[in-house]
């Protein structure tokens, strides 16, 4: 008889925020700990109760003051509660002197934010990347942290390299955080390499805050990317890039990227820098947008300024609305329309308008498009094959021995054209010289 292995139980949380008005109203800190909440249950944990607490600076001790660290001790005991999640980043002193206080795992949301990576990291590479970004993360807190990664407890904030660390020390840490950059660097190295052959090609990327439908958006673009789409917070941390046909020799790659949030913490932009790489060699960008959210303005807000942290300086970048099937009230989407001229509306999931936007796609790609004229002799078959392979042939004149055509390229193909024509005028030349 098989036996089905339960599932893990899930454990019972409280999110802790801090207001500081006017500065952080309370309405902002709410909406946050909504995200916070999100992200707790993505990770594997059921939240009982959030908790406000105002405070000009945060306690350098506890973070909440030991009044409030009292109370909330109070009812960690009397709930049974198995985890406290913070809003604001911890120093290493306040998470032990909480831990110490409240008897029960303490973390914040970067440490949530890293547990949930571990859990979706499914590559070689997106491990050692959410590995690299863990021990970054725990370095500091090295002293008297590993009685909470012990096997004894699972859960949130266990979940990566805690195990094989407790009998570590912090040489032996930054030893492996450089091994792990060494082969990070070779693995972007190896990719650069395979991707050589996709220079001439345009490429686009897709960038929005995480849960946004980039990934549902690449399934309904390129079918056959089958990429993985769910309801969860970074369901994607696999770059996947696809072909994307638009009009006669005219297409793009396609690729999906991770999605942001805010408050990313530092250590994983600077671990996922190469798979990030995908945003900073595109030839333009689609920002989507899930348009159905409340605080969509506010999410765009913090994908423009996580795109100019990871080195973006160019503007090329349609905006992309997305879930428009959602929205309740037709006359948003018409306010949104207006305000929001030159972007596309769609939805994904429910393919509406994906013609307008490859149609836009196709023509921001045509804004790099040049009109040539070339000029070869009949005979030279690899270069006029290439040409009809990679370019649109406008018109097409014989002229005694030779063939003119005229031709609109991308500019990522002229470099390879015209390295081409001087192949063949370097060997008519030779030739006649015989």
């Amino acid at each position: 008889m098989t036996t089905i292995p339960s599932p893990e139980p899930r454990e019972r949380a409280v999110l802790v925020g801090i207001t500081s008005t006017p500065d952080i109203p309370r309405h902002l800190v709410e909406e946050y700990l909504d995200e916070l909440k999100f992200l707790a249950d993505t990770a594997g944990a059921d939240v009982i109760t959030t908790i406000i607490q105002e405070k000009k600076q945060p306690d350098p001790a506890t973070c909440i003051g030991s009044g409030k660290a009292e109370e909330l001790a109070g009812l960690v005991e009397e709930d049974k509660i198995d985890i406290v999640i913070f809003d604001d980043d911890l120093t290493p002193v306040q998470a032990r002197n909480l831990e110490r206080i409240l008897k029960c795992k303490v973390i914040d949301r970067t440490g949530l934010i890293l547990q949930i990576f571990a859990i979706r990291a499914k590559s070689a590479q997106a491990k050692m990347q959410v590995e690299l970004a863990q021990l970054e993360y725990l370095l500091p807190r090295l002293s008297g942290a590993w009685t909470h990664l012990s096997k004894q407890k699972g859960g949130i904030g266990t979940k990566g390299p805690g195990e094989t660390q407790i009998e570590t020390d912090r040489r032996l840490v930054r030893n492996r955080i450089a091994s792990l950059k060494k082969k990070l660097r070779a693995v972007s190295l190896q990719h650069d390499t395979q991707t050589r052959s996709r220079a001439t090609v345009p490429r686009v990327a897709l960038v929005g805050y995480t849960n946004a439908g980039k990934s549902t958006l690449m399934n309904a673009l390129c079918p056959e990317a089958e990429a993985y789409a769910e309801n969860r917070l970074f369901a994607t941390l696999d770059t996947k890039t696809r072909r994307l046909e638009l009009r006669i020799n005219k297409l793009v790659l396609l690729s999906d990227t991770v999605g942001f949030i805010r408050k990313l913490p530092h250590t994983l932009v600077e671990s996922f820098k190469s798979t990030l790489d995908e945003v900073l060699q595109a030839d333009f960008l689609l920002h989507v947008i899930d348009v159905s959210h409340p605080a969509f303005e506010e999410q765009m807000q913090v994908v423009r300024e996580t795109l100019k942290e990871i080195g973006v300086k160019h503007d090329h970048m349609i905006e992309v609305f997305n879930k428009i099937d959602a929205l309740a009230d037709p006359s948003v989407l018409t306010g949104l329309q207006s305000k929001y001229s030159d972007a596309v509306f769609i939805s994904a999931a429910r393919g509406l308008n994906l013609s307008v936007l490859k149609e836009s796609i196709a023509n921001h790609v045509a804004r790099d498009y040049k009109t040539r004229k070339v000029r070869t002799h009949v005979s030279n078959y690899k270069l006029i094959g290439y040409l009809y392979d990679h370019a649109e042939v406008i018109d097409k004149k014989h002229i005694d021995e030779e063939v003119q055509l005229t031709i609109r390229v991308h500019r990522n193909n002229l470099k390879q054209i015209d390295a081409m024509l001087k192949a063949s005028a370097s060997k008519k030349h030779a030739a006649s010289n015989l």
